[in-house]
């Protein structure tokens, strides 16, 4: 936390302080009260405050806040009617039971219709990573994610997987992609990121996105940090060519997995927010406030989550479009799709918002691809439109443990071994996206046969990611 010279209301409407007669009543007491302390400890005061109340109900400083937050929460909750709602669970036997009781709160949702787990799930912020729920009338900004539209992309070229064994001809391919790909603060300084999408008229249409226009223009072609990545490896086509317009073969592909950078983050922020002010929940769903589709800023949440999904699409495509120009050839096939989103769709007789936070659409016959780690395979596969599932799949192998735990656990040595020992070559990236911190991929994708059947496999060989890892979903 930067140093402060005083409390700012700011400060407060930031941490979840939503009515203005406590901000300044906070702000009065807390400067008199604690007039000895740093701004830094103020806040963080107010931010123990605010998340239990309860507990200084009898301070002799704060108690006059305490209550009020209290009355406050009482008459803001509406009587919504939150009630269990049963859901399918694909690969149980991997998911941790917080993560359970995290849909299990979704679910009770009173605008919830249905969900399911995916064999990949684990905990995540409001929805858990690998949720899907069904939404009626109504659109959660926190069920779609921060990072709105991340997805997959993988481009197959007419190039013989031998050519990754030659080492004159790797190396070539490994400084392709050092020179055609961006990650984190790194962003393309040349003249090849115009794209009509940034022309778009609602860039100017809708105040948020106005002030986003510069950073969506700087950021476009690049990726993200923490799990994003651009890799080079080889698809093994056995069966299904007419799929990739090629022959039965080893084939050498790109495959890229990334969202909609600071734009899609700033939208995800601000839309939360104001659902969160509109619909103050009980702590355990209060991130999963959501917007009505017939409300002003439920349309607007929506137009600029499908804009985000536009923008997320469009960096990949740019990545690719840089790769395949240094390769001197088009690819044969490309291979995409989204994995943080919401969908209008039709289930059970009725059109829903389904939210997919870490899930791949598996519509009958869609196509999509499911990753696994960076020296895992990535599988290319189609769906069976299984209804129960909400027609989707898990969006990876999901994470076994935290990214700090990864960091206490794991060696650079031990990261350096297997990669070695699966013949991967890694630029960048850090501990906290070892392959051992992900599930086993084919577990879960046998957990998830009644959902897909399986194309082709994808098996990295040069692995791109941000120089020191951070968050990605």
């Amino acid at each position: 936390m930067s140093k402060k010279d005083k409390l700012r209301g700011k400060d407060l409407s930031d941490m979840g302080y939503n009515n203005h007669e406590i901000i300044s009543l906070a702000m009065q007491i807390v400067g008199k009260g604690y007039k000895h302390s740093s701004v830094e400890q103020q806040l963080l005061i107010l931010r123990q405050l605010i998340d239990n109340p309860q507990q200084y109900v009898t301070d002799t400083i704060l108690s006059p806040i305490a209550n009020k937050l209290i009355n406050d929460q009482v008459s803001a909750i509406p009587e919504y009617e939150f009630r269990k709602k049963n859901f399918a669970i694909y690969g149980a036997d991997g998911i941790d039971q917080n993560t359970i009781e995290q849909m299990q709160n979704a679910m009770s949702l009173p605008i919830t219709v249905a969900g399911a787990l995916m064999p990949d799930a684990h905990y995540g912020y409001g929805l858990p990573i690998g949720g899907v729920l069904a939404t009626e009338g109504a659109v959660i900004p926190y069920g779609v994610g921060m990072d709105i539209a991340c997805r997959m992309c993988l481009s197959v070229f007419d190039m013989p997987a031998t050519v990754l064994d030659n080492p004159k001809e790797k190396e070539q391919l490994k400084k392709i992609m050092q020179q055609n790909t961006r990650f984190g603060l790194e962003i393309f300084t040349d003249q090849e990121r115009e794209d009509e999408l940034l022309e778009k008229p609602i860039f100017r249409e809708i105040p948020l996105l106005r002030s986003l226009h510069q950073k969506a223009a700087d950021q476009i072609g690049s990726s993200g940090g923490g799990n994003h990545f651009v890799d080079i490896g080889v698809v093994d086509i056995q069966h299904f060519p007419n799929e990739f317009n090629l022959p039965v073969g080893k084939y050498v592909a790109v495959l890229s997995h990334s969202g909609s950078r600071g734009t899609g983050a700033a939208i995800a922020q601000h839309y939360t927010k104001i659902a969160m002010q509109k619909r103050q929940l009980p702590k355990e769903v209060a991130h999963l406030a959501w917007l009505g589709l017939d409300e002003a800023e439920g349309q607007e949440y929506w137009a600029a989550m499908e804009l985000a999904g536009e923008y997320a699409s469009a960096n990949h495509h740019h990545i690719h479009r840089r790769i395949a120009k240094a390769l001197k050839i088009q690819p044969a096939a490309m291979i995409e799709n989204h994995h943080n989103f919401a969908w209008k769709e039709t289930h059970f007789g009725k059109e829903l918002i389904v939210h997919r936070k870490g899930a791949t659409p598996a519509g009958l016959g869609e196509l999509g691809i499911i990753p696994g780690s960076m020296t895992t395979p990535a599988y290319i596969i189609k769906g069976k439109g299984n209804p129960l599932s909400l027609q989707s799949a898990s969006h990876g192998a999901g994470r076994l443990m935290s990214r700090r735990k990864a960091l206490e656990t794991f060696t650079g040595k031990m990261m350096r071994d297997e990669l070695k020992l699966k013949n991967v070559e890694l630029l960048g990236g850090g501990l906290d996206e070892a392959p051992f911190v992900y599930k086993d991929i084919n577990a879960v994708m046998q957990a998830q046969s009644e959902l897909v059947d399986i194309l082709a496999a994808f098996q990295p060989r040069l692995v791109r990611m941000a120089q020191d890892s951070d968050d990605g979903d």
